[in-house]
């Protein structure tokens, strides 16, 4: 479906209207919401949005291919901040040893046939694997989100997996590529912890980020900074290089205890600092303070068994902007489904529902600094939607864990539409 489209007649039409920046306090929980809305969209981007009795009414909207919404939510799409789509193979001994009990510490097996499987298959392959994923995202409402790299070791699995990234990009969802350094795990060369943690970070400054610059295949630079990835001196190191070579700057930060990084993320001017698990007061007023988005992912804890989430309610009043995002991978967050990332934040981190979908829309376009595109319903956007089986916006935490998405459309494309249940079998006679 392209050319002239109108969405018509959304019981709720939540556009995400507001001022240029991340939503900060009270601006969170503003969804613009339009009670009987209607969006017109010429060749992929929206035209008008607004009540349907205004949007309706205009001659060149009698012209337009119709989608009747009535009696549903119509949202942007999903934008999801952080995911590391690329991983070859679900680490299910891991899972079955944790839920024994292991130390999630010692439950990281699959890392090893995750970076084999990377290493020995051809791009063609990896695309297959990596479809099946992103299939899923698409039908559970995603339209734009990060992947990382992380799982190829060295440098010419990781520039596999970044090649990957580049011919998965708009078809048909946004990719946003980011090259991630993390220290070598205990089933890969080298060992763990490395013998000289430094010198690793060498080769990632030396190699890898420059080799992923000159091909342009990463957008961001990332860094795993805790207690199984870089001391604070050399992610420094690592980001301060990244930066140096135009990337712009994230930070794994905090998820399994305090590490100190917040505050190297705010002074490098990181467009995010990602998990957050254990935070200071010292660490929640410096983000408050700063351009750095909090993105929190609490797929994870839920995932792991943690009894311990991110301090969401304390970011938001001290006037942080928060981002939700699954943290997709196979080891700690095996979940692409962003509705169950908004359930999550509204029953464990304390957040309203019209938070959370700020978090897991705008303010995850802003983590990805795209938000002059996606993450809200306005003019010139790309027309990324979704119509929703619910009456409420509330519904869509309140069902957790039920795919909530009639339809997906993505630059004005329908990319997914939900089919029918149909009868037994005996039913049709």
């Amino acid at each position: 479906m392209k050319g002239l489209i109108l969405v018509r007649g959304a019981r709720q039409l939540l556009t995400l209207h507001g001022p240029q920046g991340p939503r900060r306090g009270s601006a969170l929980r503003d969804l613009g919401l339009v009670h009987d809305g209607s969006v017109l969209i010429r060749d992929g981007v929206i035209e008008e949005v607004g009540s349907s009795r205004r949007v309706e009414n205009l001659s060149v909207a009698r012209q337009a291919q119709e989608i009747d919404a009535s009696g549903r939510v119509v949202m942007p799409g999903f934008v999801d901040s952080h995911t590391h789509a690329v991983f070859g193979v679900p680490w299910l001994k891991d899972f079955e040893l944790r839920i024994a009990g292991s130390d999630v510490r010692d439950t990281a097996t699959g890392y090893s046939a995750s970076t084999q499987l990377i290493r020995k298959s051809s791009l063609k392959t990896l695309e297959m694997r990596t479809r099946r994923p992103l299939h899923a995202m698409v039908r559970h409402g995603t339209t734009t989100f990060e992947a990382k790299s992380g799982f190829g070791w060295d440098e010419s699995g990781e520039l596999k997996i970044l090649r990957l990234l580049a011919r998965l990009n708009r078809r048909p969802l946004d990719v946003v590529p980011t090259v991630l350094a993390r220290l070598p795990t205990p089933e890969q060369p080298g060992g763990f912890p490395p013998p000289d943690p430094a010198r690793h970070a060498g080769r990632v400054c030396a190699e890898l980020l420059p080799s992923v610059s000159l091909r342009k295949l990463a957008r961001f630079a990332d860094v795993r900074c805790d207690p199984w990835g870089f001391g604070l001196e050399d992610a420094a190191r690592v980001l301060e290089t990244a930066r140096s070579l135009g990337f712009l700057l994230k930070v794994h930060s905090d998820q399994f205890s305090r590490t100190g990084a917040v505050p190297l993320a705010v002074r490098l001017g990181a467009v995010s600092a990602d998990h957050l698990d254990y935070l200071s007061a010292e660490d929640i007023s410096l983000l408050a303070a700063s351009e750095t988005i909090a993105t929190l992912c609490p797929g994870s804890a839920l995932h792991l068994g943690c009894s311990r989430f991110a301090p969401a309610r304390a970011l938001i009043d001290a006037g942080a902007a928060v981002a939700l995002a699954t943290n997709f991978n196979p080891h700690t967050s095996p979940t692409c489904n962003m509705q169950m990332v908004v359930a999550l934040a509204c029953s464990c981190l304390g957040m309203t529902p019209g938070e959370a979908i700020s978090a897991a829309t705008i303010n995850g376009a802003h983590a990805l600094r795209c938000a002059g595109q996606v993450g809200s319903l306005e003019l010139g956007k790309s027309a990324d939607l979704l119509v929703l089986n619910a009456s409420d916006y509330r519904e869509i935490p309140y069902y957790f864990g039920v795919n909530c998405v009639h339809l997906t459309m993505k630059r004005g494309a329908v990319i997914y539409q939900e089919n029918r249940v149909g009868p037994l079998p005996d039913e049709t006679r």
